[in-house]
């Protein structure tokens, strides 16, 4: 790995979709710079701080949130003249978003009165009533023709389509939640999957046209979902629940085929490879691995499946020292990482099975099917507290409190070494 000289960093930093440049905030200036030089390619002054940027898919505009205003600016890379303001008035901008043609934005007002979509091609604005949440309860197909949006009005939570051409509602219908966390269409587009809140453990499947598909009820009693994700083959939906259990559905019949829990204790007979980060090598007797369940701050949880389906990857909050990593093909536990220190990020390359994760500290932490290492920041002084990947594998991003720098990834050799079948 090879890692660049760190720059400086006030706030959200993040690849474009085409993996040719870094955005990055630097109090009211928004830097472009080149991924391969880091050389900086464009400059734009906002109004106020940034606290929020975003790319359009295309990677030719960027909006950025100046929520203390509160204000929206966009800027496109292609004509740096052309510029963008979006004020709310009094209603005020809670959170925003492209749509996926990246000729549109979605702003949610404060308190949830209205989301508005505004064009950048002709001024015309749409507006949505009642929006359920700011940040979430939005999600757009894979084909980026139609968006579900979640309403809530008279006390009852509704499903919203509409159409991302025209912007017209194509239907609504109601769903059976008390307090809707989220939605996410599949990455088939052939469904939607919604979920209530921690207070009421429900999982729906409907289909566009408002069928319910299905109902998941894993149990009544205590606090319910924390955090749900479909595979990216569409096959798998994860459910990671506060009896800290992840759960995986399969997409034909919406029944639980791998229920996996995570033991504060690990004894053998286990499978899995253990990796502990220690100060010194000492003998480390593994047969009875005590995990560290020192309470995290937050409700956070940490899920997410490699490119290829085959490894989900987990934190349970109650143990936030401690990453699993689960086998779905095998339906096991492949391998746990203990960490010095509590987990501050976890991320898949985007191109094969090989995650990166950091805990604030100097070094970043690998796995693959093939084993575990760390890698050394040379940088004096840099503490890794954030990581992203480029879109293409071929780079991450590493934050420090007010400064960055990117570390070159080599690419993984397709041979056997690093199959899951050796």
């Amino acid at each position: 790995m090879e890692f660049t000289e760190s720059y400086k960093q006030t706030g959200p930093c993040c690849f474009s979709p085409n993996a040719r440049f870094l955005a990055v905030a630097v109090d009211y200036r928004l830097v472009i710079r080149d991924v391969l030089s880091l050389k900086v390619v464009q400059l734009f002054s906002c109004l106020d701080k940034i606290s929020y940027i975003e790319w359009a898919l295309d990677s030719e505009y960027i909006l950025c949130g100046l929520y203390k205003r509160p204000m929206i600016q966009a800027w496109s890379l292609t004509q740096p003249e052309w510029t963008c303001k979006i004020d709310e008035g009094p209603a005020g901008i809670a959170y925003a978003r492209w749509s996926p043609d990246s000729r549109h934005i979605l702003t949610t007002s404060d308190f949830q009165l209205r989301l508005t979509v505004w064009s950048l091609v002709n001024t015309a604005c749409v507006h949505v009533q009642w929006p359920k949440h700011a940040s979430k309860g939005i999600s757009f197909t894979q084909d980026g023709k139609f968006a579900a949006i979640c309403t809530r009005r008279d006390c009852k939570d509704y499903i919203n389509l509409l159409s991302c051409h025209t912007w017209e509602i194509m239907g609504v219908f109601a769903v059976d939640t008390l307090d809707l966390a989220d939605i996410e269409w599949s990455p088939d587009d052939s469904a939607i999957v919604i979920w209530d809140s921690p207070l009421e453990y429900k999982v729906l499947i409907y289909s566009p046209d408002g069928r319910c598909l299905s109902k998941y009820q894993a149990y009544e009693s205590g606090l319910g979902v924390k955090t749900v994700s479909w595979s990216p083959c569409g096959q798998f939906l994860a459910v990671g629940s506060y009896d800290q259990m992840l759960r995986v559905l399969n997409h034909l019949t919406w029944k639980t085929f791998a229920e996996f829990l995570h033991l504060s204790t690990v004894r053998a007979p286990c499978y899995a490879a253990v990796f502990k980060e220690v100060d010194e090598p000492l003998q480390l007797d593994m047969s009875e691995l005590c995990l560290s369940d020192d309470f995290i701050q937050g409700n956070s949880g940490l899920m997410s499946w490699s490119k290829d389906s085959q490894y989900i990857c987990t934190r349970n909050d109650s143990m936030p020292t401690a990453v699993w990593i689960w086998d779905i093909h095998r339906l096991e536990l492949a391998a746990i990482l203990v960490q010095k220190d509590p987990i501050r990020a976890a991320a898949w390359d985007p191109t094969c099975p090989r995650l990166v994760l950091c805990t604030g500290s100097s070094h970043l932490y690998m796995w693959t099917p093939s084993g575990a290492y760390c890698v050394s920041n040379p940088l004096p002084q840099f503490s890794v507290t954030d990581l992203k990947w480029n879109s293409d594998g071929s780079c991450l991003l590493l934050k420090d409190k007010e400064s960055f720098c990117c570390a070159a990834m080599p690419i993984l050799p397709e041979s056997s070494e690093y199959s899951s079948d050796d």
